[in-house]
């Protein structure tokens, strides 16, 4: 008698092992294996041999350019983060927390594609038609060439693909969907793996744009295996929070185009709309106060002024607290240790707290200095003026290093009526209206001030 196979497989990364694990060494989870039956483990199979057709190699010299064809979403900032617009065949994944807005931008945007004309079809797993066509009223989305399906099977949704052809699909969201060929529960690493790949491979053939909303788990990565990433052609990942207006769409991995890009966009009673006037949504111009300073981020090709505050009191507590908001908390710590050994301030007896306005995320290091400036002003409770910038990148030698597109930062700034600004080099061109200051280490900035 044959011995009977068996496969265990983690339900958080989908690593796979021929016996049980309390601990997966791929993804460090615990009690994740759980043992696929014999006719998962024949889909796997399946799934895996599906081959292309075999053409052979050629040299690269000989391949031919592959025209990319797009069609515009209808909205300026999700067009500006996908590249130019949707790919015809692409298979593309929006992940975030919920109620920032997935499902509202996703309807939005096939009430805008299906106003062109365009025929488009919403699938949801978790709400009913009359649900979504609340919403859709809201958002003024109707239109004869929007179609929704309240539906869960698999099958169900190719037979209706089948009946009609659209231009777009959009799945809400992939963690509630299940193939009828296994028996895992819907969500579970086998079912999401398997409705990616049909997906992907019905894109593909069929050159029809599909959109999939994915959960995220608690520590804020696509619920599911990290295989769903490297298949879809795109990832979108939406940040900020619900009880905001501000919401920031990224792009993680972008097959047909620049991952640079940011998107950023307002809640309002019609929902996710583009924001079109950015420039004054972080910062403001009121009364000049300590532990303010304003510093300006590149946000793909986009200058974004940014607020920065420090707040700075005396610690009753033999290990100071440090705290930070948007900003990198492993290099404001070094940055304070930084100005104990230069500037012998003595931070190890005060708690430091630091916040960006707006609830944006600082991920370069052209905010250092004004990082530095805001924790000062406010360690001394002296004002900075509201008309100054301060942009560098702080060493831990001490030094202020150059910053890139510094002269398209400044122009940004002059558009805001800024005055002032503290930057390690000058410009390479003289810009009328802002009056730079050279500073290269970071003594010379308690000068300044």
């Amino acid at each position: 008698m044959a011995k009977v196979k068996t496969l265990f497989e983690c339900q958080a990364c989908g690593h796979q092992s021929s016996k049980w694990l309390g601990k997966c060494p791929n993804c460090g989870a615990w009690d994740q294996f759980l043992e696929l039956n014999s006719k998962q483990i024949e889909v796997l199979k399946e799934t895996n041999s599906i081959k292309k057709d075999y053409t052979g190699a050629i040299p690269i010299t000989k391949v031919e350019h592959e025209r990319v064809e797009r069609f515009s979403t209808g909205d300026s900032e999700l067009d500006l983060v996908l590249g130019g617009g949707i790919v015809n065949g692409s298979l593309v994944l929006v992940g975030g927390s919920p109620g920032v807005g997935k499902s509202t931008l996703m309807l939005k945007i096939a009430g805008n594609l299906a106003q062109q004309e365009k025929k488009v079809l919403y699938v949801s797993a978790e709400e009913s038609a009359s649900q979504i066509k609340l919403r859709s009223d809201r958002l003024q989305s109707n239109s004869d060439n929007l179609f929704l399906l309240s539906e869960i099977k698999l099958d169900i949704i190719f037979g209706e693909l089948g009946k009609n052809h659209f231009d777009m699909l959009i799945i809400d969201s992939i963690q509630t969907i299940y193939s009828d060929k296994l028996t895992a529960a819907p969500g579970s690493v086998s079912q999401v793996r398997e409705i990616t790949f049909e997906l992907m491979r019905y894109a593909k053939e069929n050159s029809v744009a599909i959109f999939i909303i994915g959960h995220i788990t608690k520590d804020g990565s696509i619920a599911g295996p990290r295989v769903l990433e490297h298949m879809v052609d795109t990832v979108l990942y939406f940040e900020g929070d619900s009880s905001r207006e501000m919401r920031l769409l990224r792009g993680f991995k972008n097959r047909f185009g620049s991952t640079s890009e940011v998107g950023i966009f307002e809640m309002t009673k019609r929902g996710l709309v583009s924001a079109k006037d950015i420039s004054r949504k972080f910062f403001t111009r009121g009364k000049a106060q300590a532990g303010s300073a304003t510093t300006v981020v590149m946000e793909g090709s986009r200058p974004i002024i940014l607020e920065v505050q420090a707040l700075v009191s005396e610690s009753g507590y033999p290990n100071p607290k440090r705290s930070a908001t948007g900003y990198e908390l492993n290099r404001l710590t070094m940055l304070l240790a930084l100005l104990e050994r230069k500037l012998d301030l003595p931070f190890n007896q005060y708690d430091v707290f630091i916040n960006i306005a707006g609830g944006i995320k600082i991920s370069e290091t052209a905010a250092d200095l004004a990082i530095i400036a805001a924790i000062i002003s406010s360690y001394r409770d002296r004002p900075l003026s509201k008309d100054t910038l301060f942009l560098g990148e702080v060493s831990l030698i001490g030094d202020i290093r150059d910053v890139y597109n510094l002269d398209l930062r400044l122009k940004e700034a002059k558009s805001q009526n800024f005055k002032k600004a503290i930057v390690p080099t000058l410009p390479l061109e003289e810009i009328n209206g802002i009056k730079c200051y050279n500073i290269d280490e970071v003594p010379k900035l308690i000068e300044w001030m």
